[in-house]
């Protein structure tokens, strides 16, 4: 765990692809549990540490996750998430080059609870809902390229099953597509960066996950 911002009303952390957020029925201990055992002995609390979790990462997805360290700081947070005004930027490395350099998309999802796993149509459908991303490819290697993507809409699975969708799976993304699996279980997919206005202070705050430490993530050509 890597903590990139803290105070004392919010703490971010960037996650390990394969680390559950909050609780669930794996029984697996969260991340959630590591950041309160964290503050509890930085900051040798006697008690029961309030943390709050305000949004999820998928448990295969890296990156950077929010956490309300006070009971404000979280029904703030909460709404903000829920009104869009946190802005996230991920970065996903595809197998397959898109076929713009930027673009929108928009696809109407369907969850499927069984499977957990979305499908996107291009128009409306019985249970659906309306899924807008933006991309643009901003880096490569020989064989993958890197698009970083800001989501307009919040639904489940949304990045991957729309990248999926205009023929570019994350790597690593067997659910949707991908050739092969990366050796850690992880999908290449990472919440890169967060900008939001800070809830109590008001200051903005803007923080950047650090890459993943494997070779392919390190040897990326990232256009500036």
């Amino acid at each position: 765990m890597k903590v990139v911002y803290e105070d004392n009303h919010i703490i971010i952390v960037s996650k390990e692809s394969g680390e559950i957020v909050q609780g669930d029925k794996t029984g697996d201990v969260p991340l959630s549990e590591t950041v309160k055992q964290y503050i509890k002995d930085k900051y040798q609390k006697p008690g029961a540490v309030f943390l709050g979790v305000t949004h999820r990462l998928d448990r295969p997805v890296s990156g950077l996750v929010v956490f309300a360290r006070t009971s404000k700081a979280l029904t703030r947070l909460n709404n903000m998430f829920r009104n869009g005004d946190v802005h996230k930027t991920y970065w996903a490395i595809v197998q397959n080059p898109p076929q713009s350099q930027e673009g929108t998309l928009c696809h109407w999802l369907v969850r499927n609870e069984r499977q957990n796993k979305s499908y996107a149509y291009d128009h409306a459908v019985p249970n659906s809902k309306e899924a807008v991303l933006k991309y643009r490819l901003v880096g490569q290697t020989e064989r993958y390229w890197l698009l970083e993507v800001n989501l307009l809409t919040g639904r489940h699975h949304q990045i991957r099953c729309q990248l999926a969708a205009m023929g570019c799976p994350i790597k690593g993304d067997l659910k949707y597509g991908a050739r092969r699996s990366n050796p850690d279980g992880s999908i290449s997919l990472l919440a890169r960066r967060i900008e939001f206005v800070h809830p109590v202070s008001k200051e903005n705050i803007v923080v950047e996950s650090p890459l993943p430490a494997d070779r392919l993530w390190q040897s990326i050509t990232i256009n500036r």
